[in-house]
């Protein structure tokens, strides 16, 4: 079933993927030296230097390098390899600023640093992925059982995001050996499953824990529209994380939580046209959309499809395909911007219809898992 569907689609898979490989070559080159991330015309800004209004410890600044080495893998063009070394090298200044370093350091190095020791086994990027597990693995509550999001005064905070970022701990404890690792890693998926996915299969952003107990006190809308809504991206996360998770531990209750999440998320994005509103919950006006959101639910339903039976491919395959078509009027294939995703959203008040760099990021991952790419970056 599942070779059936991509044989089906292959000529609209590979006409979108050659179209993606020919505009990033060009911006490979014209983006070298910069980290991009977020603009409202499309347009790359350089996230990286002293003035910049994010900084280097910006969450989002692994996903350019981390692009580069999705594009070099699949087509092996050198331009790719040598912006993601020098993307990576760029990052080296973000351990410097140890006390700004946050739960998502997963997405800044393990896609980058992590990609480079797989792809060309690069010893100084081993060392930067190990140095990156070991912060996050040190973010760990002992007593209530969960990684904290964020510094500050918020110890006891959760949030649905990190889990795309444990499967770091996971690669570190494959490659050193050290149980602990996966055991950190396991015991906030166990959190996760118990605490942020509703019984619907809904996901909450933000939960407050009890630092000594793990107690939940309190959810928050966190980036979505409300308490009790259901942000899509944060939904997103969840369906991804958790059959990654399932991946990389076999444990059955991750794969159901996968299907839960995106069984959730069919129902909802099919009666929209498969256009990924921004948060679920959300009032019909004004609407707004979240492009980001249906990339990174496209990945996770193309991995879901491969892990179940063959009577059920379909259903998951399928709906990452009918997101990705439907969004297509959104891509920006053109030499006019920079980006390519168009209509993503940071939150629901926030950065609304943007280019996010995370989305480019999600949509050449999602295009090489349908073109039959061996590479998982997480």
């Amino acid at each position: 079933m599942y070779d059936e569907i991509i044989a089906q689609n292959s000529e609209w898979i590979d006409g979108l993927f050659a179209k993606l490989d020919k505009k990033l070559s060009r911006l490979a080159v014209k983006s070298r030296n910069i980290i991009p991330f977020h603009s409202p015309d499309g347009t790359t800004h350089d996230n990286h230097t002293d003035d910049s209004p994010l900084g280097i410890t910006w969450w989002t600044n692994g996903f350019w390098g981390g692009l580069m080495w999705l594009m070099y893998h699949a087509t092996g063009n050198e331009e790719y390899k040598i912006t993601a070394q020098t993307q990576e090298k760029m990052m080296d200044k973000a351990f410097g600023q140890f006390d700004l370093l946050h739960h998502d350091v997963g997405f800044m190095w393990h896609i980058l640093s992590g990609a480079s020791y797989r792809l060309t086994g690069d010893r100084e990027s081993r060392n930067r992925n190990l140095l990156a597990a070991g912060l996050l693995a040190a973010r760990y509550n002992l007593s209530g059982g969960f990684i904290r999001a964020w510094n500050g005064d918020n110890a006891g905070w959760t949030i649905i995001d990190c889990m795309m970022n444990i499967s770091l701990l996971y690669w570190a404890s494959d490659e050193t050996g050290d149980s602990r690792y996966r055991q950190i890693a396991m015991a906030h998926a166990d959190m996760s499953m118990r605490d942020h996915v509703r019984a619907d299969g809904s996901v909450a952003h933000i939960c407050v824990h009890d630092i000594a107990t793990g107690e939940v006190l309190e959810t928050k809308s966190g980036q979505g529209y409300a308490v009790g809504s259901c942000w899509s991206r944060g939904l997103g996360w969840a369906l991804y994380g958790f059959i990654l998770s399932y991946i990389h531990s076999g444990k059955q209750e991750y794969l159901d939580t996968a299907k839960k999440v995106a069984h959730y998320y069919i129902a909802n994005a099919s009666v929209d046209g498969w256009l990924p509103r921004l948060d679920f919950r959300q009032p019909m006006d004004p609407m707004r959309y979240d492009a980001t959101a249906g990339v990174i639910c496209a990945c996770g339903l193309i991995e879901i499809a491969k892990a179940v039976p063959e009577n059920e491919q379909r259903l998951y395959l399928s709906a990452a395909i009918n997101t990705l078509k439907a969004m297509e009027k959104w891509y920006d294939l053109s030499d006019e911007k920079d980006g390519i995703l168009m209509m993503g959203s940071g939150a629901y008040n926030v950065e609304v219809h943007n280019w996010l760099v995370y989305g480019d990021y999600y949509l050449a991952e999602a295009l090489l898992k349908l073109k039959g790419s061996d590479f998982l970056p997480w």
